[in-house]
């Protein structure tokens, strides 16, 4: 009965500290009927997606190859059910997915 009872208290513990995560990280995401997916382009996103609600320049980073700089931009999408959609571009390629709640 105690391994039990200390299993459950480990297993709410990873629960509630998944549950306290305020970003978390996809490789698809869902607009409508369509699916997108890092390594998209931008402009494929925004077809599929739409507008986004707010698009910004966040900077700019160096390439895989160190001797192009690319630009990175941040898209938001939402709140969705109380959840953003961030996508994270750079050099015009769609690299990471992230959600986030609407506080």
């Amino acid at each position: 009965m105690k391994r039990t009872g200390k299993r459950l208290s480990e297993i709410g513990c990873v629960l509630t500290v998944g549950l306290l995560s305020p970003i978390v990280g996809a490789d698809t995401l869902r607009c409508g009927s369509n699916l997108i997916s890092t390594g998209d382009r931008a402009f494929e996103v925004e077809r599929k997606c739409g507008e986004p609600a707010q698009r910004e320049l966040v900077g700019y980073t160096l390439g895989p190859n160190h001797r192009r700089e690319m630009m990175r931009e941040e898209w938001v999408y939402g709140p969705k059910n109380d959840i953003f959609s961030i996508l994270i571009f750079e050099g015009n390629r769609l690299v990471r997915i992230e959600t986030s709640r609407a506080n």
